[in-house]
């Protein structure tokens, strides 16, 4: 778990975060995000120790990280936006550098190499000099070092950067599976789109602050008010038109292929409610569902414009 209460971090006389309060809890995956400048890097950084807080607190797994350093980020696997890669090593040797650097136990490295190399699908790069991959395997290694002492809490600044699509869906199947190990994982990431799908939880940050956080749909709701929904009938068309439009939590309703998608304004148990309507008054559904808040929409609403 990570806990963040009134963090403030100068630079000289520049402000770069200003009394930050947030909290992750285990199997959270939370994503970070912000305009260049807004401090989101700084923040990871003081969370693994590598700055030093103007003032306020910061633990990790209740760990006072100002008091007892060295035991909280033993618990934290950090990837910063712009790691090195050793080129005179091979991609094994790499692993094998900091698997000893993280005290694996020397009999139990080579298992811990293959997992993760197997992890970002780099196995039969083993061999390779790490001179000779792409950007985007450069980056798939990294995560693997990252990942490599099973930490409990996972920061990753701009990890998808320069990742091609293939990478991003391996990166976006690790998180998820982080998340339901349990693990607390804080991402930073200007791709927005990507993170409205393995994210659970959303920080906006702009200008050193916390603009709005919590779960992504409630942040979406919250921002934009209504969300969207939709419902495809078997049958029982007009049928279904009718219950929408006397629906009082339906907005404007229109027609998408075989669905019918419309703004709806209210909490998942409403919307169950209305699932148990359409059924009950003979239309065959289906599928019915809610669209996941769009992070990119939320984000420009917000006030923030530097975002790919």
């Amino acid at each position: 778990m990570i806990q963040v209460r009134d963090l403030r971090v100068d630079y000289d006389d520049v402000c770069a975060v200003r009394d930050l309060s947030f909290s992750i809890a285990p199997g959270e995956v939370y994503g970070l995000v912000g305009p260049n400048g807004a401090g989101k890097t700084t923040t990871l950084r003081s969370l693994v120790g590598l700055l030093e807080p103007t003032y306020g607190e910061i633990f990790l797994s209740g760990i006072d990280l100002s008091t007892h350093r060295e035991e909280a980020v033993r618990l934290v696997g950090f990837m910063p936006d712009f790691a090195p890669v050793y080129e005179d090593l091979t991609v094994w040797e790499f692993l094998d550098l900091f698997a000893a650097s993280y005290m694996i136990p020397a009999n139990a490295r080579s298992d811990a190499i293959e997992k993760h190399l197997e992890l970002v699908d780099l196995t039969e790069k083993r061999n390779a000099m790490t001179s000779s991959l792409s950007r985007g395997m450069r980056q798939r290694l990294l995560i693997a070092k990252t990942l490599m002492p099973e930490p409990r809490i996972v920061l990753l600044d701009e990890p998808a950067a320069w990742l091609d699509p293939y990478g991003r869906a391996l990166l976006k199947n690790t998180l998820r599976q982080l998340g339901s190990e349990g693990k607390t994982v804080l991402i930073s990431s200007h791709v927005l789109a990507e993170m409205s799908e393995f994210c659970t939880s959303v920080g906006i940050m702009e200008h050193g602050r916390m603009v709005i956080a919590g779960r992504v749909n409630e942040v979406a709701a919250q921002v934009l008010g209504r969300m969207e929904a939709w419902v495809e009938p078997l049958s029982g068309h007009e049928i279904c038109a009718r219950v929408l439009a006397g629906s009082a939590c339906v907005g404007a309703v229109r027609r998408e292929d075989a669905s019918f998608v419309f703004d709806f304004d209210g909490d998942q148990e409403k919307l169950g409610d209305l699932l148990t309507t359409l059924v009950e008054a003979g239309v065959r559904v289906v599928s019915f569902g809610r669209k996941q808040g769009d992070l990119e929409d939320v984000f420009l609403k917000v006030g923030a414009r530097e975002v790919s």
